[in-house]
C-alpha cells in the first residue's frame, strides 16, 4: 500500500510539473514585445527563492533587487512561480502606471487570502475595478471619509484622546512604561468604532485580536495564487488558509451581531448615537433597492473589515513611527514640543482646528514620517487589464504590478540625504500626500488612491500634539539614542519590530 501511495504522489507531482512547464511556455509565447529587465530565475519557482530567503521586509528586498537588476527607469520584472510581476521603484515610472496608464492598471487580483477575509473581495481596497467598486467607494467617501465628516469627528477624537491622557498620567505616577503601539491601537480602534459605527461595539477586543491574526497574511500570495495551474496540490499546500478561515469565522459572527443591532435600531426608530453612521447608511442603501449593483450583508461586512484594517493599523503605525523618530532625533522632538507648548500656552485643552492650522512643524514631522515609513511600503498588487506599452516595455495581460512606495520615497534623485529624518525638507515645499507628487506616495495615487488619507492624517496629528504638550518622554533605562531599535516588522502595514515603550513625565508649565 505504501508503494502504491508513493507512486501515486510521484505521478501527481510529475503531472503537475508538466502542466506548469506547459503553462509557463504558453505565457512566454504570448508576449513578443520587450519585457522589463529582472534578476535571473530558477525553473518552476522563478524568483521565489530571492523573495522568501531574506530576513528583510519585502519592500527592502524589492528595493535591493531593483538596484541590482532593474533598469535606470525604475522598473523590474519578476517571475513568482507562474505569475509575472513588475516592481516599480521610481517616481517617473510610478507616474506612468498611476496616472498615464492608470485605467489599464486600476484593478486588483483576487488573491486567495483576500477573497476569504473580504467576502470574495467585495471591500474597497482589494476589490476588482468596476461598477461595484466605484459604487461602494463613493458611498464610503460620502458617509465617512470626506473632509467635512473628518472635521465633524473632532469631538470623538477629543474624548478618546483625553481617555488616553488619563491612562498615561496614571502610569507616570507609578513609573510604569507606556506601551505606545498598544495604546495607539486601542485609541485608533475606538475612534473608528465611534466614527464609522456610532459606538464601541460588544466584542471589540476579540474582533481586533482576530483581525490582527488575519492582517499578518493580508495581501500575501497563497500557493494557489503563485501556482494556479497546480490545482491538484492546492488542497495540500494551502499554507495558512485554515488559520485564516478560523479567524474569519469568529470575525464574521461579531460583525453579524453589529449589523443585527443596527438593523433593529433602524426598524424600531431608536437613535442612540445621534444620527446615522456608516453601517446605518449601508443598510438603508441595501434595503432601498436603488443601488446600481445590489449589496448584501457580506458586502457590508467586507467594508467594515476594510475600515478597521485600513484605518487602525496604518494610523497606529504612523503615530508610533513619528514618536520613534522623535525619540531617535532629540533635536526634532525638542522643536516639535516647543512649538505645541508655545501655541497652546496657558490653555487646558487643545482645539483640533488649531492643531491642524497652527502646528506647521508637527505637520512636517508627520509628513516626513510618511515618507520614511509609508503606511503600505509596497502597495497591494494591481493587475494589468490589457496588454500595455509603458516607456517602451511590454506589460502583458494579468501581470501583477507592485509599487514600492518606500523605495520611491528614498530615491536620491528626488530626495537629499533620503535615509535621514529631516522634517525641514518639506518647508517651503508644495509636495503633499494628495497623489499629485509621484516622489511622495504614502497614500497612493490615481483611481485606487486610499480615500481615507485625510482621516488618517487627522488621527495621527491630534494624539501626537496632546502627548507632546502634556508629557515629557524618555527612553527606558539602559536604552540610548544610539542603541534604540528602529528595525521593522514584516507585514502589509509595517510596524516596529519591537514595541515602543517609553517613560512619560507630566509636563508642568
Amino acid at each position: 500500500m505504501e508503494a502504491v501511495a508513493f507512486n501515486f504522489i510521484s505521478f501527481v507531482l510529475f503531472l503537475s510539473f508538466i502542466i506548469l512547464i506547459h503553462a509557463q511556455w504558453k505565457n512566454k509565447s504570448k508576449t513578443s514585445g520587450k519585457l522589463p529587465p529582472g534578476p535571473w530565475k530558477l525553473p518552476i519557482i522563478g524568483n521565489l527563492h530571492q523573495l522568501s530567503n531574506s530576513v528583510l521586509p519585502t519592500h527592502r528586498v524589492l528595493g535591493e533587487l531593483a538596484k541590482k537588476y532593474g533598469c535606470s527607469q525604475g522598473i523590474m520584472r519578476l517571475q513568482i512561480g507562474e505569475i509575472s510581476a513588475v516592481v516599480v521603484s521610481s517616481p517617473a515610472m510610478a507616474k506612468e502606471f498611476l496616472k498615464t496608464h492608470d485605467l489599464a492598471f486600476a484593478t486588483k487580483p483576487e488573491l486567495v487570502t483576500n477573497k476569504i477575509i473580504f467576502y470574495n473581495c467585495s471591500d474597497i481596497a482589494f476589490c476588482p475595478y468596476g461598477d461595484y467598486w466605484r459604487q461602494m467607494r463613493k458611498i464610503c467617501v460620502m458617509e465617512l471619509l470626506n473632509g467635512k465628516n473628518v472635521r465633524s469627528f473632532s469631538s470623538i477624537r477629543h474624548d478618546e484622546i483625553h481617555s488616553l491622557l488619563a491612562y498615561v498620567r496614571s502610569t507616570s505616577g507609578h513609573g510604569q512604561l507606556v506601551n505606545f503601539p498598544e495604546r495607539m491601537f486601542l485609541l485608533m480602534t475606538s475612534i473608528i468604532c465611534k466614527s464609522a459605527f456610532g459606538k464601541v461595539f460588544t466584542g471589540r477586543e476579540e474582533f481586533m485580536e482576530q483581525l490582527k491574526e488575519m492582517s499578518e497574511l493580508l495581501g500575501s500570495f497563497d500557493f494557489a495564487d503563485v501556482f494556479p495551474s497546480w490545482r491538484v496540490l492546492h488542497g495540500l499546500c494551502g499554507g495558512n488558509k485554515n488559520r485564516i478561515i478560523k479567524a474569519h469565522r469568529k470575525v464574521d459572527a461579531i460583525i453579524e451581531n453589529i449589523i443585527k443591532e443596527h438593523r433593529e435600531k433602524l426598524e424600531n426608530g431608536r437613535d442612540e448615537s445621534g444620527g446615522d453612521c456608516l453601517i446605518d447608511a449601508l443598510i438603508r442603501q441595501m434595503d432601498s433597492g436603488d443601488l446600481r449593483v445590489p449589496i448584501s450583508h457580506d458586502n457590508i461586512k467586507a467594508i467594515i473589515i476594510d475600515m478597521f484594517a485600513g484605518g487602525s493599523e496604518t494610523s497606529t503605525a504612523t503615530t508610533v513611527w513619528a514618536m520613534s523618530e522623535m525619540m531617535k532625533n532629540p533635536r526634532v522632538m525638542a522643536k516639535a514640543q516647543t512649538e505645541v507648548r508655545e501655541v497652546f500656552k496657558g490653555k487646558e485643552t487643545l482645539d483640533e482646528k488649531d492643531i491642524m492650522e497652527q502646528l506647521p512643524y508637527l505637520k512636517l514631522v508627520v509628513k516626513e514620517t510618511l515618507r520614511c515609513h509609508p503606511p503600505f511600503p509596497v502597495f497591494s498588487p494591481r493587475e494589468c487589464r490589457e496588454e500595455s506599452i509603458v516607456n517602451g516595455y511590454t506589460i502583458p495581460l494579468k501581470t501583477k504590478v507592485m509599487i514600492n512606495a518606500w523605495a520611491i520615497g528614498r530615491d536620491p534623485e528626488y530626495w537629499k540625504d533620503p535615509d535621514s529624518f529631516i522634517p525641514e525638507r518639506f518647508e517651503e515645499s508644495s509636495i503633499d500626500f494628495t497623489g499629485n507628487h509621484f516622489q511622495y506616495l504614502p497614500f497612493g495615487a490615481g483611481r485606487r488612491m486610499c480615500p481615507g488619507h485625510a482621516f488618517g492624517f487627522a488621527n495621527s496629528m491630534s494624539p501626537l500634539a496632546h502627548l507632546l504638550f502634556h508629557f515629557d518622554w524618555k527612553l527606558p533605562n539602559g536604552v540610548t539614542v544610539d542603541s534604540f531599535d528602529m528595525t521593522e516588522k514584516p507585514g502589509l502595514s509595517v510596524g516596529r519590530n519591537t514595541d515602543l515603550c517609553l517613560i512619560a513625565t507630566p509636563h508642568i508649565a
